[in-house]
C-alpha cells in the first residue's frame, strides 16, 4: 500500500468498525495538528472522527500559507474549522520574527486581496528595513544576469554567506537560465528539491539524440534513446548488440548498420524495429551540416517522438518535465542566435559542446554548505533566507497560466506569493522580463498582477515604464454560495509601471466578450480569419511545425504580428 492507501483505509477502518473507533478515540483524548493548511480531505476526515467524542482538537497552522492543492490539500480545513466545532478558541500569533517591518508590510498589503481566509494583521518589531526592490529587465537572460550580479555586489559588500541567498521561481525549468548565469559569474549554487536542469531525465533523453547524431559512436547515447520513446526494441535485443559490439570491438552504431547485425540473432520484426531507428537518426545526420542548431534540434525533438511523449501529461510534475524541453529548446535558440550575431557557427554540435562545458561544472567541489540556493517557491517553504530574489513574475508565468481560470486558483496562486516574500529576512528583489522565449520565439511579457497589488509605499518600482497590460476576467463565483451570474469585475485594472508607481487606466475591457468559444485549432490555415481573447481579430499570415507543437504568425487588427503556439493560442475561426 502506498501513503494514500494507509490514509484512506485507516479513515474506512474508523468508519465501519465503531468499536475501533472507541478504542482509539478513548486513547487519543487530546489531539494537535501541525500545518492543518496542508491537510487533504481524508486527514480532516480522520481527524474529525477521533476528535468527535471528546473534542479536544488543537490545530495549528497558517491559511495564508496554503499552497498544495495540486497534491490534494484543503484550505478548507482551516478556514471551516469554526462550524465543525462551534465552541472553538482562535489564537492568532500575529508577530512576524523574521522579517524586517517593510517585508511583513508588503506581504501585508498582497494577501489582503484573498478573499478566502482568516483576517490577521502580522507586524514586525524588527528594524523597518530597505524597501522591496522591482526590476525590469530586456530579456530573461538579462534578467540572469541582473540576478547574478546582485547576489556577487551584496556578497562582497556585506560579506554575506552564499548561503543567505535564495533564488524563488514558479516553475523548474525556470532554473536553467540562472544555473548558467550563476556559473558563468563564478557563484557556487544549489538547485534544492530538484536535480540540476541539464540532470533531468527528459533534457538527458534529448541530449542523447543531439549526441547520436554528432557522433553515432558514442554508445552511452545510443543505449539511453534506442527504446526511447518505446519501439519495441527491449533490454534483450539490446544486451545482444552490446555483447556483438564488444567482442567485434567496434561501436553498437555500426554493429546495426551495417550486415554486423545478422549475427545478432535477431528475428526479422525486430531487425526491422532497429532500421526504422537507424534511417532516422541518419536523415537526421544528413541535416546537420545545413540545418542551424534550434532548427535541427525542434525537428529531432518532434519527430523522435519526445515532445509527444511528454505532451499528453496527466500531473504537476509530468507538465514540468515538458516545459524543461521547451526551455531546453529556448537555450538552444539563444545560443544560436548569440553565435550568430557573434559571427560564430550556431550548428548543434557548437551547441553540445557548450553544454558540456556547464554539466562539467556540476560536480564542482565548493563548500557544499556554502551555496546560493535556487528553487520553485513551493520548494522554498518553511526556509528562511537573509535576501531572497523572486524571478520571473510575468502574467502567465506567477500567476500560471493554468492558475487563473477560478478565484480558488488565482487565490493561491497569491498565498504562493505570499509564502515568496516572507522567506527573506534583510531584502527582497523582485524581478521580471519585458521578452522571454517560448517554443524558441520571443513573446512580449507583462508584469504579474500582483506586482500592482504591492502598497507602493514599500516598494521602489522600476523607473523604466513597462508596455500597457490590461487584466479582465470573470467574477468567480464563491465556493460556498450562490453565484451571481452576471457579475464581472477587473482583477486589477490595466495600467503600467511607470517611475514609482503603478498608474491605473480608467476601463479595462477584454478583445472580446465573455461567451468567447475557442475553435479546434486543426483545420487553421493561411489566409483564415481568426478571433483571439486578448488581441481580437486577425488573418492568419503562416502555419509551420507539426502536431502538437504547430505554431501559426497572425496579423491582428489592433495588436500587429503575434506568433503563436496553437495549442495554447485559444482561437476562434470567424471567416
Amino acid at each position: 500500500m502506498d501513503f494514500d492507501d494507509l490514509l484512506v483505509n485507516t479513515y474506512l477502518l474508523l468508519r465501519d468498525f465503531p468499536e475501533i473507533l472507541h478504542k482509539y478515540q478513548d486513547q487519543f483524548k487530546y489531539i494537535l495538528v501541525d500545518e492543518y493548511q496542508d491537510t487533504n480531505y481524508v486527514q480532516y476526515a480522520i481527524v474529525k472522527k477521533l476528535g468527535e467524542r471528546h473534542k479536544n482538537v488543537c490545530v495549528v497552522g497558517d491559511d495564508a500559507q496554503s499552497i498544495y492543492s495540486f497534491r490534494g490539500a484543503r484550505i478548507e480545513n482551516i478556514l471551516h474549522f469554526k462550524n465543525d466545532y462551534p465552541g472553538y478558541r482562535l489564537f492568532k500569533l500575529e508577530q512576524n520574527y523574521r522579517s524586517t517591518q517593510n517585508i511583513v508590510n508588503v506581504a501585508n498589503s498582497l494577501i489582503a486581496k484573498n478573499r478566502d481566509q482568516i483576517r490577521k494583521t502580522i507586524f514586525s518589531r524588527n528594524e523597518p528595513g530597505e524597501k522591496i526592490t522591482v526590476v525590469r529587465t530586456l530579456t530573461d537572460t538579462e534578467e540572469g544576469f541582473v540576478v547574478a550580479n546582485a547576489i556577487q555586489d551584496i556578497h562582497y559588500e556585506t560579506k554575506a554567506p552564499y548561503s543567505e541567498f535564495a533564488v524563488l521561481y514558479r516553475t523548474n525549468a525556470q532554473s536553467r537560465i540562472f544555473e548558467e548565469t550563476l556559473r558563468k559569474k563564478n557563484i557556487p549554487y544549489r538547485v534544492y528539491g530538484a536535480v540540476s536542469f541539464y540532470q533531468r531525465k527528459e533534457i538527458k533523453d534529448l541530449l542523447a539524440y543531439f549526441r547520436l547524431v554528432s557522433n553515432p559512436a558514442d554508445d552511452e547515447a545510443l543505449k539511453r534513446i534506442i527504446n526511447y520513446p518505446a519501439r519495441g526494441i527491449g533490454k534483450t535485443t539490446l544486451d545482444r548488440l552490446i555483447t556483438l559490439s564488444n567482442q567485434r570491438e567496434i561501436p553498437i552504431w555500426k554493429v546495426i548498420t551495417t550486415g554486423a547485425i545478422n549475427d545478432a540473432g535477431l528475428n526479422r520484426g525486430i531487425t526491422g524495429k532497429i532500421e526504422a531507428f537507424t534511417g532516422m537518426i541518419c536523415s537526421f545526420m544528413e541535416k546537420k551540416q545545413k540545418a542551424g542548431a534550434y532548427e535541427l534540434a525542434m525537428e529531432i525533438a518532434s519527430e523522435t517522438g519526445i515532445l509527444k511523449e511528454l505532451y499528453h501529461y496527466d500531473s504537476p510534475e509530468e507538465f514540468s518535465r515538458y516545459e524543461n524541453l521547451q526551455e531546453l529548446l529556448n537555450g538552444i535558440r539563444e545560443f544560436a542566435e548569440a553565435a550568430e550575431n557573434e559571427g560564430k557557427p550556431a550548428m548543434l554540435e557548437n551547441y553540445l559542446e557548450n553544454v558540456s562545458l556547464l554539466t562539467d561544472l556540476d560536480t564542482d567541489t565548493a563548500d557544499e554548505h556554502n551555496r546560493v540556493k535556487i528553487m520553485t517557491v513551493h520548494s522554498a517553504k518553511g526556509l528562511e533566507f537573509d535576501y531572497v530574489f523572486v524571478a520571473g513574475m510575468e502574467e502567465d508565468l506567477f500567476p500560471s497560466h493554468m492558475s487563473v481560470s477560478t478565484q480558488r486558483e488565482l487565490e493561491e496562486e497569491r498565498r504562493l506569493f505570499y509564502v515568496a516574500l516572507t522567506r527573506a529576512r534583510k531584502r527582497v528583489q523582485i524581478s521580471y522580463a519585458g521578452t522571454r522565449f517560448r517554443w524558441g520565439t520571443p513573446s512580449v511579457c507583462n508584469p504579474s498582477r500582483f506586482i500592482a497589488e504591492l502598497d507602493e509605499q514599500y516598494v521602489m518600482l522600476p523607473e523604466e515604464a513597462s508596455r500597457p497590460v490590461t487584466y479582465t476576467q470573470r467574477a468567480f463565483p464563491h465556493k460556498h454560495r450562490r453565484p451571481e451570474p452576471k457579475a464581472t469585475r477587473p482583477l486589477s485594472g490595466s495600467g503600467e509601471i511607470t517611475g514609482k508607481k503603478w498608474v491605473r487606466a480608467k476601463t479595462a475591457s477584454p478583445a472580446t466578450g465573455t461567451s468567447f468559444r475557442p475553435d479546434d485549432i486543426t483545420p487553421v490555415k493561411v489566409g483564415m480569419l481568426v478571433e483571439h481573447p486578448r488581441f481580437g481579430k486577425g488573418e492568419v499570415k503562416e502555419v509551420e511545425g507539426v502536431p502538437p507543437d504547430v505554431k501559426a504568425t497572425v496579423y491582428f487588427t489592433d495588436h500587429g504580428k503575434k506568433q503563436l503556439l496553437l495549442k495554447f493560442a485559444r482561437l476562434k475561426i470567424i471567416g
